[in-house]
């Protein structure tokens, strides 16, 4: 796997504006993440790297936590979603600080990307599970799992246009270097210089996150063809106006892609386990946050296509 996947590694600690050096960018960050998750990631990642610890071993534990939350989220007793409610906020601060120790560290790589992508999944295919059992048990039928499957899916789209549209940003106003953007072109000659029988599991892990990317990218049109120019024209190397000007234009969208991710959907999560109303969850996800992941996309391509035509004049 770290001959195939991996990116770079280095096991030395930067030492300066280590808060800062173990964020993306100031553009992509929310507010509530910056004020509370960053900084207990960046504890835990200090002590981590400290330890010797790898942020693939901070994501799969993470993984435990975010799913034991899920389960406690079945229990209609408040006092026990209290502490799925805090054990969700540590996998939170987990889920924080494999990037940041990633970053610290220099110890990044596609798998690890890959794998905290999936975390997240594993965290919130368990709530909805659990929410589920939870409705039918107080009588619910089991057409509870239609509106439930139906926001799993929606949070999966959710999270992947969102997480897509950041690193375009990054992208943009940080270079390849800065960004996690990938391609389904470059991804498919990877996955076709591999062997099935060598490099088996590798092979298995690109395939999900080849068809993962070119989702993002169908439903992104307009943003490929800016892409593609863009790369054709400068191949990485953007010029000082491109970079300044989109900027300014695609930062009011990035708001958006931090509504549909991980803290607008627990605070709201929260309120309804603490009203005793968790089918409220499939309707916020549903009706709520899928009307805003579509004006998002909408807005992405709408700045796309703006750039795209400026480029191609």
């Amino acid at each position: 796997m770290e001959d195939t996947l991996a990116d770079s590694k280095n096991g030395e600690v930067a030492k300066p504006d280590r808060f800062e050096a173990s964020l993306k960018s100031n553009d992509t960050e929310e507010r509530i993440d910056i004020w509370f998750y960053r900084p207990i990631g960046l504890r835990i990642a200090t002590v981590c790297a400290k330890l010797g610890i790898t942020p693939n071993a901070v994501t799969i534990t993470s993984i435990f936590f975010g799913v034991a939350a899920g389960v406690l989220f079945y229990y209609p007793v408040l006092w026990i979603n209290a502490i799925g409610m805090f054990l969700l906020m540590f996998a939170n601060s987990l889920d924080s600080a494999d990037g940041q120790l990633a970053r610290l560290t220099n110890n990044k790589s596609r798998f690890g990307r890959i794998l905290d992508g999936f975390a997240g999944d594993f965290w919130f295919a368990a709530i909805h599970i659990a929410l589920c059992l939870r409705l039918m048990d107080t009588g619910w039928s089991a057409w509870v799992w239609v509106p439930g499957v139906l926001a799993g899916v929606s949070h999966v789209f959710q999270s992947a246009m969102a997480d897509y549209y950041r690193n375009v940003h990054l992208y943009f106003i940080k270079g390849k270097a800065g960004s996690e953007l990938d391609n389904s072109a470059d991804l498919q000659r990877e996955y076709d210089r591999l062997s099935w029988s060598r490099h088996f599991f590798d092979k298995f892990v690109l395939n999900g996150y080849l068809g993962y990317t070119r989702m993002q990218e169908r439903l992104s049109p307009n943003l490929q063809r800016l892409l593609n120019e863009v790369k054709a024209r400068f191949k990485d190397d953007l010029p000082t106006g491109l970079i300044t000007a989109f900027r300014a234009m695609n930062k009011p969208l990035m708001k958006y892609t931090n509504i549909v991710q991980f803290n607008t959907r627990v605070i709201f999560l929260f309120l309804w386990l603490f009203i005793d109303q968790v089918w409220l969850y499939f309707v916020f996800d549903i009706f709520v946050l899928n009307p805003i992941l579509v004006y998002m996309c909408r807005r992405q391509e709408k700045v796309s296509k703006h750039f795209y035509h400026q480029l191609s004049q």
